[in-house]
């Protein structure tokens, strides 16, 4: 061995380690509102705001067990499953309306098509709050304030565009010959997109999938707007009730409802990430 080549790790010693500090460095500063949040989940309330301590001295277990007695008289369970219902309900909606969406944007051939795409995309410049109150006025006309329709009907008429555009980015990656095909063997669009495209496009769906149900289920702005029983509240809004119910603001309660409901998160994720990276892996074809 040369002496140059034995003096070429010293040489990345320093840098190695450098990487290694910095990223060491970065991970603490992420994990830390998380270990911040799991520590004062099991301090007394009186104790969480302006408290210096990472973890409690004395640990308490009260804050979840006062979970079990509800907020006002409803219990926990009521918040996740009005949450459960919108999230699945969306998740449905976007996978199904804006798959079908992106195949005939991609797939079928009829005029105006791509100018209609076109300002499908441009829609993904408006905010958010210039379609509220539009929004607003439009279902409570129609009497559907205090119900989950207004959160969850837009879900199925795709308009969602960015996870459209998504799923038209991939089906435009996919081999115009199995279409072609398809169409050989007698097959329709229905076919061909229920039997071909749908299983081809995994990668892109688990994706939609998985970004939907996180927005539904922290979305806090929709609720706030269009539920007004306390029984109807999502996980979001019965967070809120910790402040609101009392003179002074159980905090304590509010940080260990808001651990248990990231559970539900975590799980969906990980439930669905290993076909998410299988399917990005071979890119959903076989050769």
């Amino acid at each position: 061995m040369s002496r140059t080549e034995a003096t070429a790790p010293r040489r990345r010693l320093p840098g190695s380690l450098a990487w290694h500090l910095g990223a060491l460095a970065i991970l603490v500063v992420i994990l830390y509102p998380v270990v911040w949040t799991i520590g004062a989940s099991f301090k007394p309330s009186e104790d969480i705001v302006g408290a210096l301590n990472l973890f409690p001295t004395d640990p308490i277990t009260s804050n979840y067990r006062r979970l079990a007695d509800g907020i006002a008289d409803i219990p926990i369970w009521r918040f996740f499953l009005n949450s459960a219902y919108i999230s699945v309900g969306s998740v449905i909606g976007v996978v199904f309306s804006c798959s079908l969406t992106a195949y005939a944007f991609t797939k079928v051939r009829f005029a105006g098509r791509k100018v209609m795409f076109t300002v499908m995309v441009g829609t993904l410049l408006l905010p958010y709050h210039v379609l509220i109150i539009p929004q607003y006025v439009i279902f409570q006309k129609l009497e559907l304030i205090n119900t989950f329709t207004p959160l969850l009907i837009g879900k199925f008429l795709a308009t969602d565009a960015f996870f459209v555009f998504l799923m038209v980015q991939f089906m435009r990656g996919l081999p115009k010959e199995l279409d072609e095909a398809a169409r050989l063997d007698g097959c329709g669009h229905l076919r061909i997109y229920w039997s071909i495209v749908m299983p081809l496009c995994r990668p892109a769906l688990i994706t939609s999938a998985i970004f939907t149900f996180i927005q539904a289920w922290n979305d806090f702005m929709g609720p706030l707007l269009y539920l007004n029983e306390p029984d109807k509240y999502t996980v979001s809004m019965g967070l809120r009730m910790f402040i609101d119910q009392d003179a002074v603001a159980d905090y304590g309660g509010m940080i260990a409802m808001s651990l248990v409901a990231l559970l539900p998160v975590l799980a969906f994720f990980l439930a669905f990430q290993r076909y998410l990276i299988d399917g990005m892996a071979t890119s959903g074809l076989k050769g």
